[in-house]
Formats: structure tokens, C-alpha cells, sequence
């Protein structure tokens, strides 16, 4: 039997999407090699989900994707894996629209993140770059915002808010999908030197592959197991998701329409091809003629499905945009009323750091000024009491030399009567004596007398009286005219003072 040059693409194309029996590279062996593969049916949007808690430092998470297998799109749970080597990071792969087919880019390792199509896969995977960390020194450093660090000691953390913290929407790029293009910083890492996935990272999907939950037919876009904790541990910390992506629905009945318009083709491939056949080995005419009209049939056919299934797809992804557009506008206003939100508590945590620093500064200034009237109260009891210590001591010297003074003037007249007193006693002692002496020296002695009288001559002859011939004895108190000097009082006083030396008095 001979087949039209029709009916050959036709079933190439869709050999992936429906399991026909056409020799070609398995799907899985294509990806393990990081070989795209392009398939006729678009993705299912990113479901959404939680991330799992970190297990430990030095890990790095690589968001969940949809794969394509042997029964169609599965998907792979994003994991917490090991890099390579210190220093890489992840890029994760996504799918992209090009020429009719939807083609598989795989994921490597880079020094930096390169071009994933723009895909919002969350957890900092936001559609360009990575906000959940970084390298420095060795360490990998974690964004707290979009990292889910619970029951670890990890030290090396920061705190950057990020827009896109959850994953969601298309998981291609393309029409009816993501519409991004690659910077050249990113094109520069992709032909950059890279790294293959690691083994942990081809576990997991395997461990995916051959979970039927994962197919996409039985789960329509909400896979039980989105995220899990270890990679190839499809039962120890598993995340279900908490939907399905928006437009999943339509998604899946687009991928219904898709085969159902794939399978017509095939069939009208076919019966054309019969027809040619018998046109072929039947030499009459009209049996040709026949034949060729029932392949022209059959050709109009499957124009109008594919027509028909380029309508379903055309509405589809203005629907699937329309829906992008309305999420996208949520996710701004969202965003908008964030920021907002953001503002009004910035605005409120100035208000309030204003207010305390005010109080402080009022705080600090009546501090300041009971410290200041506390201190001149200090110096005004301490210049009081240096005044009143020198009133007193001049007070004190005033009494001291009042008290000398009336000492002095008491000693002096003391002092001055105690020389009165000897005075007074040497002149009674020494009294006789000196009238004595007196008398002594008014009358000369017989001899003089005697001497002076022998020249003059005698007065004419008289009598002497009888009581002039002998000279009459001195009274018997001036026998001795030697007066005995008085004796000093006893007790060591000094020159005789009956009162002792009025300087030891004093003293």
C-alpha cells in the first residue's frame, strides 16, 4: 500500500502526541541528552503550590516543570537539590512555540541564570534571573521572602521582597503564552559553559515519568505531587498543589480538540490514501476518477478540521491571553495595593519613628534641664556653704582674737598690779633704810665735824650745853645700816613678782 506525501507529516507530527506506531527517538531519551523535542499540543499552565521547607545549607531550589513522555505532559515536583559544584545556579528548562510545534529547552547549570523563557515558575524564578539568593565567598546566601527556611540554622540569610513569589500561569513561550526574549547577558550564559542536570535531578524525573498521578490526563493540571523535600522521594515531604494553573481547564479541552483534530487527519489520511491506492491498481477510469475525488474529498476534509482545529486553538489562546491579561492585571493592582499597603506602613513607621524620636529628644531635653538646675542648685549650696565656713571662720578668729585681747589686757593687769604690789612692798621694805640714808647723808660724820669746827674761831666763851659734849647715840633702828635686800617668794617666780612672771601667766 502506498502513502501520499500528506498522510507522511501528518503522522510524524503526531506520532508523540497520540502514540502512533512510527520509528522514532524516545521523548525521554531525547531530554536525558538535553536534545529538545517539539510536540504538536501546548503545555498545561504551572500549577500552583507551596515550597517545601530547605532540608539543610547549601541547597538549591529547582522549581517543578512539565515533561513529555511516552502518554503525554507529566509533571516533574520541583526539589531541593545539591549543586554540582559551589558557585552555579540554575537555569531551569521551559517549553517554546516555534514553526507550529511546541519545543523542549532542557535545563542546565551556569555560572549565571540564563533565559527560561520568561516562565513564572515563583519561589524567585519569577521569569527572568533568580531573586531567591546568591554566591559569595563559598556561602549561598537566602532571600527570607521566597525561601521557606523552617527547623534549619542557617545563618546566611536577607530579606528582598520579590513581585512574583508564587508560580503560576502559561509554561511556554510563545503565542497564546509568555511573549519574552532573551537579553544578551542571557543568550551569553547559554552558550556559556554549562552543566547537565545532576543525577539527584534525573532521579527525580524519572521517579515523575513513571508516576501515572503526574500524567497530565489524570490529574488536568493539578498534580497531588507538586513539590517534594528530597529528590527521588515521591512520599517523605511531598506538597500537593493548591490548583491548577489559570486556563488549565482550557488547556486540556484544547489538547482534547488538538487529538480529536489529529485523529480526523489520520483518518481522512487514510481513506485518501486507500483511494489512491485503488486508483492506482484499478486500470478503469472512472474508478480513478472516483478515487481521485474521494481523495480530493478526503483532503477538503482534513483542511476543514485543521481549520477548524486552527479556530479552536485561535480562540483558545486569545482566551488563554484575555485570561493572562485579567491574572496580570490582579497580579498589578495586587501589587499596586502592596506597595501601597508598603507605603502607608513606611509612612506610618516614619510617623511613629518621628514621634518617639520626639519624645526622646523632649525626654532628653527636660533630662537636661533637671540635670542642669540640679547642678546650679549644687554649685549655690556649695558657694552657701563656702560662705557661711568663711563667716564662721572669720567668726571664729574674731572670738579668738577678742578672747586673746581680754587674756592680754587681764594678764597686763595683772601683771601691772603685781609690780604695784612689789613696788609698794620693796618701798616699805626698803623705807627706813633710805630715810636713814637721807639722814646719814644731811648730817657729816664727828670727824668732819670736828675738822670744819677746829679753824673758826670760838665764838666768844659760853657754855656748851652739857647734851653737845658727847654725841648722841643713832636710834636703835639705825644701829645696822645695812638693810638686808628682800627675799624672793618660794614657787620660781620671776624678779620677786608676788604674782610669779606674768608673760608664764599669760602663757
Amino acid at each position: 500500500m502506498r502513502l501520499s506525501p500528506y498522510f507522511i507529516p501528518v503522522v510524524l507530527g503526531l506520532s508523540l502526541g497520540i502514540g502512533a506506531p512510527v520509528a522514532a527517538p524516545s521523548a525521554s531519551a531525547q531530554v536525558a541528552v538535553g536534545i529538545g523535542i517539539s510536540v504538536p499540543i501546548a503545555p498545561p499552565p504551572i500549577p500552583v503550590y507551596e515550597q517545601p521547607p530547605i532540608p539543610g545549607p547549601g541547597y538549591i531550589w529547582t522549581p517543578g516543570y512539565w515533561a513529555w513522555g511516552d502518554d503525554g505532559y507529566y509533571w516533574v515536583p520541583g526539589v531541593w537539590v545539591e549543586p554540582p559544584s559551589v558557585g552555579l545556579l540554575w537555569t531551569p528548562p521551559y517549553w517554546g512555540f516555534a514553526g507550529g510545534f511546541y519545543g523542549f529547552h532542557a535545563g542546565y547549570w551556569g555560572a549565571t541564570v540564563g533565559f527560561y523563557g520568561g516562565i513564572d515558575y515563583g519561589f524567585g524564578y519569577g521569569g527572568f534571573g533568580f531573586d531567591g539568593g546568591y554566591w559569595n565567598g563559598g556561602n549561598f546566601y537566602y532571600n527570607r521572602s521566597v525561601t521557606n527556611i523552617r527547623n534549619v540554622n542557617i545563618t546566611n540569610v536577607y530579606n528582598r521582597r520579590v513581585v512574583n513569589a508564587r508560580p503560576g500561569g502559561a509554561a511556554f513561550n510563545g503565542p497564546g503564552g509568555v511573549r519574552a526574549r532573551p537579553t544578551a547577558a542571557q543568550l551569553a550564559a547559554e552558550r556559556g559553559a554549562r552543566r547537565d542536570p545532576t543525577p539527584a535531578q534525573l532521579q527525580q524525573r524519572e521517579a515523575a515519568r513513571s508516576n501515572p498521578e503526574l500524567r497530565a490526563v489524570a490529574n488536568r493540571g493539578k498534580p497531588p505531587i507538586a513539590a517534594t523535600t528530597r529528590p527521588g522521594d515521591l512520599h517523605t515531604g511531598v506538597v500537593a498543589a493548591r490548583a491548577a494553573g489559570p486556563g488549565a481547564a482550557r488547556a486540556a479541552a484544547l489538547r482534547e480538540n488538538a487529538v480529536k483534530a489529529a485523529q480526523a487527519r489520520v483518518r481522512t489520511g487514510n481513506a485518501a490514501a486507500t483511494a489512491e491506492n485503488r486508483a492506482g491498481a484499478t486500470p478503469n477510469r472512472g474508478a480513478a476518477a472516483q478515487a481521485r475525488t474521494d481523495h480530493a474529498s478526503a483532503r477538503g476534509q482534513a483542511q476543514s478540521a485543521q481549520g477548524q482545529a486552527r479556530a479552536a486553538a485561535n480562540r483558545e489562546a486569545a482566551q488563554a491571553r484575555a485570561e493572562r491579561a485579567r491574572t496580570q492585571g490582579q497580579a498589578r493592582a495586587t501589587a499596586g495595593q502592596d506597595r501601597a499597603a508598603a507605603n502607608r506602613q513606611a509612612a506610618q513607621a516614619r510617623a511613629e519613628r518621628a514621634r518617639t524620636q520626639g519624645q526622646a529628644r523632649a525626654t532628653a531635653g527636660q533630662d537636661r534641664a533637671a540635670a542642669n538646675r540640679q547642678a546650679g542648685q549644687a554649685r549655690a549650696d556649695r558657694a552657701q556653704a563656702r560662705a557661711q565656713a568663711r563667716t564662721d571662720h572669720a567668726s571664729a578668729r574674731g572670738q579668738a582674737r577678742a578672747t586673746a585681747g581680754q587674756d592680754r589686757a587681764a594678764a597686763n593687769r595683772q601683771a601691772a598690779e603685781a609690780r604695784a604690789q612689789r613696788a609698794q612692798a620693796h618701798a616699805a621694805q626698803n623705807r627706813p633704810a633710805m630715810a636713814e640714808r637721807r639722814m646719814q647723808a644731811q648730817r657729816p660724820a664727828p670727824q668732819q665735824r670736828m675738822a670744819h669746827a677746829a679753824p673758826r674761831p670760838a665764838p666768844a666763851q659760853r657754855a656748851m650745853p652739857q647734851r653737845m659734849a658727847a654725841p648722841r647715840p643713832a636710834p636703835a633702828e639705825h644701829a645696822a645700816p645695812h638693810v638686808a635686800a628682800p627675799q624672793r617668794p618660794s614657787g620660781g617666780g620671776g624678779g620677786g613678782h608676788p604674782a610669779g612672771n606674768p608673760r608664764d601667766q599669760h602663757r
